[in-house]
């Protein structure tokens, strides 16, 4: 397992993590032995936004004794009363539910309390006016709740959030379909998402991924908005090669579908290597580096998408990018300008010009 740093708190976190959505119809049995092996296998990152109860007691069976070991999302609205999900906005149900699931859990603290879905304004007015956001804050005062997060689809809704400096963590939908305006998710444009992931690594904001697959769309060709397939593992490195992002959390079944996504971690890179959106991604993408390095190798050695990366981050107010940028190796300034990577580039990005650009911005 590789592991990703939480920029605030220091935590070591699986960059695979474990979603909950279809986990209760496989039944506690197989719940609490695919949540077993995922801790076996390095998984140490759990989503608890799941569409039923089911899954809440056998996870708390499979972590006793390593609690400490393993982080738990815990969503702030998210209401299991019936048996199945609910949502809701109400303090006193928030905070019902929330005992239950620290019961169930068999813990006594959250790691990553989340206030939970706010994609609209009038939702996140209800959460600070009602008293839940006080609430939250009142149990991190505590050490009940170690670190806020919040999950979301609208990007104005995070930067509102972000403004608040309330958040370490973000809970976003990430894949390429959204990123270029497909699906019901697809909220905001390339330049609004693709500069909110630059925010928060910016401002030390973690984001876990939801929704890696499209939910399922995009492995298959006849419901890919694409009219192509990818892959989990294409679709997971594209996550991953996102600023800010700590950890993607795929939802599973049961244990053969965690054996799948686990084979992640031994595939080949040209198994992960999803440059093939580059020919299917809308014409409003192309020119933008998305830090794939499908340019690579590069004849004079730079790492063009690193150079990219930490460019559009100091641009983007993060004060330790240009550090990191000054010291490596090889700087925008031993571009040799052979257009080897203008060339490859999947998304049309003139790396050349913007090797120029980015040499007279850092001075080196």
């Amino acid at each position: 397992m590789e592991y990703r740093k939480l920029p605030k708190g220091g935590e070591q976190i699986s960059i695979l993590g474990l979603g909950n959505s279809s986990m209760g119809a496989s039944g506690e049995k197989e719940v609490e032995a695919a949540a077993a092996l995922a801790v076996e296998n390095g998984i140490n990152y759990f989503d608890m936004a799941a569409a039923d109860s089911v899954p809440f007691a056998p996870f708390g069976r499979a972590v006793e004794g390593c609690r400490d070991k393993v982080y738990f999302q815990v969503h702030f609205g998210a209401e299991y009363r019936t048996g199945t999900y609910g949502w809701t906005l109400n303090p006193e149900k928030i905070k019902r539910s929330v005992d239950w699931q620290l019961k169930m859990l068999k813990t006594d603290y959250i790691d990553f309390g989340f206030i939970h879905c706010i994609d609209e304004a009038a939702d996140l007015d209800k959460v600070i006016s009602g008293g839940t956001l006080d609430y939250m804050k009142g149990l991190k005062a505590d050490g009940v709740i170690r670190h806020i997060g919040l999950s979301s689809h609208t990007p104005e809704i995070v930067e509102k959030v972000l403004d608040m400096g309330l958040i370490d963590m973000l809970m976003f939908s990430i894949n390429p379909a959204y990123d270029y305006r497909h699906g019901e998710y697809a909220i905001g444009s390339v330049d609004e998402r693709t500069a909110l992931y630059r925010r928060c690594e910016a401002e030390g904001v973690g984001i876990s991924v939801m929704k890696a697959f499209g939910g399922g769309q995009l492995l298959n060709e006849k419901t890919s908005p694409f009219q192509r397939a990818l892959t989990e593992y294409q679709c997971i490195q594209y996550a991953l090669d996102k600023p800010g992002v700590v950890t993607v959390l795929p939802g599973i079944r049961g244990r053969e579908d965690l054996k799948r996504i686990l084979g992640f971690l031994e595939a080949s890179p040209e198994e992960k290597d999803y440059s093939v959106i580059g020919t299917f991604a809308p014409q409003d993408a192309e020119g933008i580096c998305v830090y794939c390095n499908h340019c690579q190798p590069c004849p004079a050695g730079l790492d063009v998408g690193l150079i990219n990366k930490y460019y559009d981050l100091a641009q983007a107010g993060d004060v330790l990018a240009k550090d990191h940028y000054m010291n490596l190796e090889k700087t925008a300034k031993d571009c040799i300008g052979c257009g080897h990577c203008d060339s490859r580039c999947p998304f049309h990005v003139e790396q050349v010009k913007r090797m120029e650009e980015i040499r007279e911005y850092f001075g080196k």
